[in-house]
């Protein structure tokens, strides 16, 4: 897989040299690149934003800049491009985004900040013949930029990319899987700590009942989740 990050904080990125990510990076699993906006613009300030249309507060991320950014990484990608724009009004990413990226070959993200990018980016390459375009959120919050939410998106997608995981047995049972469902509570080492027991199913080496026990407390904890909201 090959990812670029457009963005004017580049170094945010920094975290992707950390752990699993790293890793991948490193036995070239996956390609990473992130990429200044502000390479892309031709004045001394190095400008990215300008006033809105019809007013308001805030600042617009220009249109200019994001078009050549966007052209030039599309030139190191071969064949067709999922470009993901991160902003609060988009679809909220959920599991089922993240698998379905996981089986893409090209993706680039495009970190907005201030007030978002001028819609017209996205317009222009929602009807590019190279380009599946994307509108994201990560929940409904703000964030001050979408370098983090894209952080949070290359980790729940990479994590799924065959060699990444180094047991991929640990993805079948975990949080949002297939079936919906959050993960069982786990324990390990020692059996009791500041009063409170691993249960006793769990130190029993009966695999059927811990595993009707995980079955059950999965449930249980996804309808106490659902509940709630």
């Amino acid at each position: 897989m090959k990812i670029t990050a457009i963005s004017i904080f580049p170094e945010y990125f920094a975290a992707t040299k950390l752990s699993l990510i790293g890793k991948a990076i490193d036995s070239k699993l996956i390609e990473f690149a992130p990429i200044d906006l502000r390479e892309f613009t031709h004045d001394n300030h190095k400008t990215v934003d300008d006033t809105p249309y019809g007013g308001g507060a805030g600042m617009v991320m220009k249109p200019e800049p994001w078009g050549e950014a966007i052209d030039s990484s599309l030139n190191r990608h071969d064949g067709i491009v999922d470009l993901i724009i991160l902003t609060p009004a988009g679809r909220t990413f959920n599991q089922e985004l993240a698998n379905k990226f996981a089986q893409r070959e090209n993706l680039i993200f495009a970190c907005g900040r201030y007030e978002g990018i001028d819609a017209r980016v996205a317009d222009f390459y929602r009807g590019h013949q190279r380009v599946r375009l994307h509108e994201i959120s990560i929940g409904n919050y703000v964030l001050n930029g979408g370098e983090v939410a894209a952080l949070v998106m290359i980790e729940a997608i990479t994590r799924l990319i065959p060699g990444v995981i180094g047991n991929p047995d640990s993805l079948l049972e975990e949080s949002h899987n297939e079936i919906g469902e959050v993960e069982y509570p786990v324990y390990t080492k020692p059996a009791e700590w500041r009063g409170l027991q691993v249960p006793e199913v769990l130190k029993s080496g009966n695999h059927g009942e811990i595993s009707n026990w995980r079955r059950s407390e999965a449930k249980r904890r996804s309808n106490s989740l659902r509940e709630s909201e």
